[in-house]
């Protein structure tokens, strides 16, 4: 494997040969997650964010710990990619707020059914029509799962300089209490999606396990694309609603 010969001598030809090798999983990476993006951003900006990260992973990877290359680099690669938005700010505060209230509907609505709600349910509680919740979830589409101004600020500051990558190591610190809440989140999570409303399940099984496209995952379904990320934005934040619990950010929060 190329890498080895790098990791041996560190020649910057290797190190080229290795990022050409590996710029298609850039190219993946950015695609998949562009899906999610309003139109305005410049995805040429976020392969060459992503290809620093490959840069990075390929200097900082370390065989010996068991884990492939591909593996880490696509954990670097999409540090990179999220550390570039978040410096564009690209959701602006009324797109987050306005998932800030429908976490919170789903989260008070389901905990009162102790079942996942449906949309008309949520529209109900929301004081709005169908359209309209329809509407404001399509906003929302570029909400991530973590946001790390929320991490911030659940230490009582924001470091605008700190990584992404930063908080998940951070955060996998095996210590008692984040060894415990890492399993939490984990069975949170799980329950969660096996709760699920059958649709929303497959659109995260194909998504997220098969690795589909949005556009695929719409003709497996037989339902539109824009219908596909509509479900997506749901199951994204029904997690939310489940997983800020565990953190501790609270419910009123505006970021």
């Amino acid at each position: 494997m190329i890498y080895r010969k790098y990791s041996t001598t560190g020649v910057s030809s290797e190190k080229e040969k290795l990022t050409i090798e590996y710029t298609p999983l850039v190219y993946n990476i950015v695609q998949r997650m562009a899906i999610k993006f309003p139109s305005h951003i410049d995805l040429d900006d976020l392969m060459s964010s992503g290809i620093i990260g490959l840069m990075d992973a390929i200097d900082k990877f370390q065989p010996e710990k068991g884990v492939k290359f591909p593996t880490y680099a696509e954990a670097r690669i999409r540090g990179a990619i999220l550390d570039e938005l978040r410096a564009m700010d690209w959701v602006p505060r009324s797109v987050r707020q306005k998932a800030k209230k429908i976490e919170v509907a789903y989260s008070k609505l389901e905990s009162k059914l102790d079942r996942p709600a449906k949309d008309e349910e949520i529209a109900q509680f929301m004081n709005m029509t169908l359209d309209e919740f329809y509407e404001m979830l399509n906003l929302t589409k570029g909400i991530s799962l973590f946001s790390v101004d929320q991490l911030d600020q659940q230490n009582g500051s924001i470091n605008k300089d700190k990584s992404l990558y930063s908080y998940i190591v951070e955060f996998h610190k095996e210590t008692p209490f984040s060894l415990f809440q890492l399993k939490e989140i984990k069975e949170k999570i799980q329950e969660t999606l096996e709760r699920l409303p059958e649709k929303e399940r497959m659109v995260a099984s194909l998504y997220y396990y098969d690795e589909l496209t949005m556009k695929e995952i719409g003709e497996i379904l037989g339902i539109s694309e824009s219908r596909v990320s509509q479900l997506h934005s749901k199951i994204i934040l029904r997690l939310r609603s489940k997983l800020w619990k565990i953190l501790d950010f609270t419910q009123n929060d505006d970021s």
